[in-house]
């Protein structure tokens, strides 16, 4: 089986005590590929060399919502630097979030998530879109955009109304470990309905653990859990699930 988790945070504090253990255990796994997302200008210092370093990883280069504070649009220059390396694929993760009080203020967000979608439109990239609590904003500004930003929704939560119109403006949706979840009800109507060629499975570990890890750090290897779930739902052979959801990672991301 060939896994490809889309959405990764293996330079993550989470894994410092056995980042290069865990890499070299993935292949046995069945995950062959990995998209480590960046979220902050820090983070994004360690990416490169970590790609360098590892063949089987590639790379998204962004501003997450939530590390927005303290910075200019004009910080976003180290991002589109980092554009130019070979093995950065997509620019993310990127989007809004209002969920907690604490973000940056809703305007911030929405400057930095423009300017960032103008990034990806200037150098033909797709994005990685992180939409929490900001379902409304987030598809009129991609709506705005429709035909020139192309990408996925990561981990999609929303309606099934919602994910028509991501779907018509030509994103794929991203399930991770939450789609195992008990209360998991909009999204698994979602991954059930949704075209297959515009699937993605992913982990965005260490977060997000599929059950029976739940509460627990998840990591790349767990990605199998989430595909068992998928494929339960869609009444599809698990390896036959993962070998298109493996080249529709691909497709996308130009690999």
């Amino acid at each position: 089986m060939e896994i490809f988790d889309t959405h990764a945070h293996l330079l993550d504090n989470a894994f410092d005590e056995d980042r290069e253990a865990l890499i070299a255990s993935l292949a046995e796994a069945g995950v062959k590929l990995v998209m480590e997302a960046c979220t902050d200008l820090g983070y994004l210092e360690k990416l490169l060399p970590f790609l360098d370093a590892h063949p089987m990883i590639y790379g998204a280069a962004g501003l997450h919502p939530e590390e927005l504070s303290g910075l200019e649009l004009s910080d976003l220059d180290g991002v589109e630097v980092a554009l130019s390396h070979p093995k950065v694929k997509a620019i993310g993760e990127i989007g809004l979030d209002y969920y907690w009080p604490e973000n940056p203020e809703k305007k911030v967000q929405k400057a930095f998530f423009d300017a960032q979608l103008s990034l990806a439109e200037a150098h033909d990239l797709p994005v990685i879109i992180h939409d929490r609590e900001a379902h409304g904003d987030t598809v009129d500004i991609l709506r705005a955009r429709k035909g020139r930003v192309r990408g996925v929704m990561h981990c999609f939560s929303g309606s099934w109304e919602t994910a028509k119109e991501c779907l018509d403006m030509g994103f794929y949706l991203g399930f991770g470990g939450a789609l195992t979840f008990k209360n998991a009800r909009k999204n698994v109507e979602v991954a059930a309905k949704a075209p297959l060629d515009r699937l993605l499975v992913e982990t965005d570990c260490p977060y997000m653990a599929p059950v029976p890890f739940r509460g627990k750090r998840n990591d790349p290897t767990m990605t199998r859990f989430v595909l068992q779930k998928l494929a339960e739902l869609r009444a599809m052979d698990e390896e036959t699930l993962a070998a298109a959801l493996f080249e529709n990672g691909k497709r996308l991301f130009g690999i």
